[in-house]
């Protein structure tokens, strides 16, 4: 999505819409997911432990999430945040994400970058198994994980590592 934005030419116009979600965050762990936009039967699922993999502008339904239950001063789920970028100058609203993690203590984010400058002390390269296991909760009834990235970035490497890791599909929810 990023490089199609950054492609287009000044001054040009975009129709944007929604939110349009299958996911709907209602605080203190609980969340529900519709199987189609359109659906009125939902799933309540609650969780202590919310894991966020996201890739470049994936991070934004994660924003959405993490904002609104920031705001509930009762909010006790665990966050933690694998994002994935690039370059450390396409980490989106990478301000924003660090000074969360210093005034939420339930709230951890870890960087990937493809392309890492000498002094990044995040980790380097495409997201792995050993990444998800090390800076992830695991895979448990009470945790979940929201996916949200490239197509070949979740179906190639995210999803087969959560499954390897133990997390069955109906464990982690891709935006």
């Amino acid at each position: 999505m990023s490089q199609h934005l950054d492609a287009l030419p000044i001054g040009d116009t975009i129709e944007v819409s929604g939110p349009k979600g299958k996911l709907t965050y209602k605080g203190l762990g609980v969340f529900e997911i519709k199987h189609r936009v359109n659906d009125t039967n939902v799933d309540v699922r609650k969780a202590k432990k919310i894991g966020m993999i996201a890739g470049g502008t994936g991070i934004t339904p994660m924003l959405q999430v993490i904002r609104y239950a920031l705001a509930n001063p009762n909010e006790t789920t665990e966050f933690s945040i694998l994002f994935a970028n690039q370059t450390e100058d396409d980490i989106l609203c990478r301000a924003e994400l660090d000074q969360m993690t210093k005034n939420f203590p339930n709230v951890k984010v870890w960087y990937t970058v493809d392309r890492a400058s000498d002094s990044w002390k995040y980790s380097t390269g495409f997201v792995t198994k050993e990444m998800i296991d090390k800076h992830l909760f695991g895979a448990g009834p009470d945790t979940q994980i929201f996916l949200c990235g490239p197509p070949p970035m979740l179906k190639f490497a995210v999803v087969p590592a959560l499954e390897e890791l133990g997390f069955t599909p109906d464990m982690y929810f891709a935006f």
